[in-house]
């Protein structure tokens, strides 16, 4: 990442004095701010259209009246919460010379009443408390997310937007075989290009063709399917074509793809989806890698109570999905690495219950392994690579 920093507590310095510190709650039409002014006798609060001038205009009126006040600022601090609105607000802020940073929402505590009040104000509030103890430099307050730049958001889109379309394509198949099946046909191949043109000579089981409403339905659906399969077939396309083009010194994500594809048994498509994903983030020890990937256990200890609550589900998910489906499938070609050895010894005993448990532990030890190979060039003992 472009950025680094400690995400669990700033790393500068606080003069409360020389600083303004403000929150945003936002929201598609309206943005409320909240801040802390230097020589401000009470906390000002605006609500804004959502409009980013007027945020900055906003700003720019509290350092003047600051200044006046007796106070010259040298810092403006901004945070909102990382949610839909995305990374963009940051980046322009910062490209004017303000700190920005957004906010995980579920790092900021809450009161944990069954009813409680809640408004854009009182989120304010919350936002203002977790953001002040942050700049303080007090440790677990709030964690920040890492902000992306441009470029590395656009890296992501290709392999984001293939997933969605491998999962489009698969409902429309569901959908075109439970129609079928509904006149007793099971036989007709979806992947077969001349699947349009056998509709007219299939039969139900009665002996009679489709009735026409029906066979419109499935015309449309195929449409839609060859549509998406051709989408599909285009994002896998460039994508080879830029790892073939690129040298390996113009982007660091290249090299990472190709050296993490050479491992028999993992693909191209997981190998762009891991690095764009996790690997490049630059995340700082292992810890850190299983952690965001949500692969690490989430205990519950209190008094004599003691039980493990599964995943903790943290982080990302399509890391978290990947990395236990490429499990699985890393004990069918990689058999004589240490990984695949280390989870045979330990599920001996031959109960389900065991391999769904210790599958997990093996997706942490191999995402770990494929971070150290990336960072290091370190190559998981026993793991066999394809010829460069």
């Amino acid at each position: 990442m472009s950025q680094s920093f400690d995400a669990s507590q700033s790393l500068t310095a606080l003069d409360q004095a020389n600083t303004i510190i403000a929150v945003i709650e936002m929201s598609k039409a309206k943005w409320l701010v909240a801040a802390l002014v230097p020589g401000f006798k009470r906390q000002p609060l605006k609500k804004l259209d959502a409009d980013a001038p007027a945020l900055l205009k906003l700003l720019q009126r509290w350092r003047d009246e600051a200044g006046r006040a007796g106070h010259p600022i040298k810092r403006i601090a901004v945070a909102y919460e990382a949610a839909g609105d995305g990374f963009w607000l940051a980046r322009w802020l910062r490209g004017r010379t303000i700190e920005a940073y957004t906010i995980h929402p579920a790092s900021v505590a809450v009161s944990r009443e069954h009813r409680r009040a809640k408004t854009d104000r009182l989120d304010t509030e919350l936002l203002m408390r977790a953001f002040v103890g942050w700049l303080r430099g007090e440790k677990r307050h709030c964690t920040m997310a890492a902000i992306p730049t441009m470029e590395e958001e656009d890296a992501r889109r290709p392999s984001r937007e293939r997933e969605r379309l491998v999962g489009e394509q698969t409902r429309l198949v569901n959908r075109i075989k439970a129609i079928l099946a509904r006149f007793g046909i099971r036989h007709l191949r979806l992947s077969l290009r001349q699947a349009a043109d056998r509709l007219e000579a299939i039969r139900t089981a009665e002996g009679t063709a489709l009735p026409h409403n029906t066979r419109a339905e499935l015309h449309r659906f195929l449409e839609r399917l060859s549509l998406v399969r051709q989408q599909i077939r285009a994002i896998e396309q460039e994508r080879e074509r830029k790892l073939a083009a690129a040298p390996a010194t113009e982007n660091d994500r290249h090299p990472m793809v190709r050296l993490i594809a050479r491992i028999i048994g993992i693909g191209v498509e997981t190998a762009d989806m891991l690095v764009h994903e996790i690997l490049s983030r630059g995340l700082r020890d292992r810890r850190a890698v299983a952690r965001y990937a949500g692969l690490t256990g989430s205990p519950d200890e209190s008094g004599q109570r003691r039980r493990e609550k599964g995943l903790a589900r943290a982080g990302n998910a399509r890391v978290r999905r990947g990395m236990i489906q490429l499990a699985w499938r890393f004990l069918s070609f990689q058999k004589d690495s240490n990984l695949a050895q280390w989870f045979q010894a330990r599920t001996s005993d031959g109960r389900k219950t065991t391999r769904k448990t210790m599958i997990v532990a093996l997706a942490r030890k191999l995402l770990i392994a494929l971070w150290r190979l990336v960072t290091t060039g370190e190559v998981p003992h026993g793991v066999v690579l394809r010829a460069a």
